[in-house]
């Protein structure tokens, strides 16, 4: 991948509507040869899918919160059980596994306070094996972006 793919990545992840004229000439290419680099970003999987970013609010989602969570245990089948578990919960968007005192960060998405209970009590709660739960409630955004960095 060279700088002109990156750059294109960086237009599409910014203006994912953009015409592939106005991608061209934003990258300084013509049109056919942005068109086939295009191509090969979506073949080659560098470009994995397309998506709107729609305000969560205005879909009924206010709540966002991010959970920390810790094993009781940390054996292969604890682990394998665990992810494809989480793996089923709509209101999980985003699961990372990490390093340290935190074995899962998980991005969690509810309409209110009695759903995010629901979700702990009920869906969280019911995997078993879960050592400790602790989570964070956002109450502001200062940054959110999903243009990557440039190298």
């Amino acid at each position: 991948m060279d700088q002109i793919d990156r750059q294109i990545l960086r237009t599409l992840q910014s203006e994912g509507r953009i015409t592939n004229q106005d991608l061209a000439e934003k990258v300084g290419l013509s049109p056919s040869p942005c068109l086939r680099r295009l191509r090969n970003l979506e073949t080659t999987g560098a470009i994995k899918s397309y998506s709107a970013d729609v305000d969560p609010v205005a879909y009924g989602l206010p709540i966002v919160a991010f959970v920390n969570v810790r094993l009781e245990h940390h054996n292969g089948d604890a682990v394998q059980h665990f992810e494809r578990k989480i793996a089923l919960f709509d209101e999980v968007l985003e699961c990372f596994m990490l390093t340290g005192g935190t074995d899962y960060f998980l991005k969690v998405m509810v309409s209110g306070l009695g759903a995010y209970e629901d979700f702990i009590r009920n869906k969280l709660h019911s995997i078993g094996g879960v050592g400790s739960i602790d989570s964070s409630f956002v109450y502001g955004v200062v940054k959110k972006t999903s243009v990557f960095p440039m190298l």
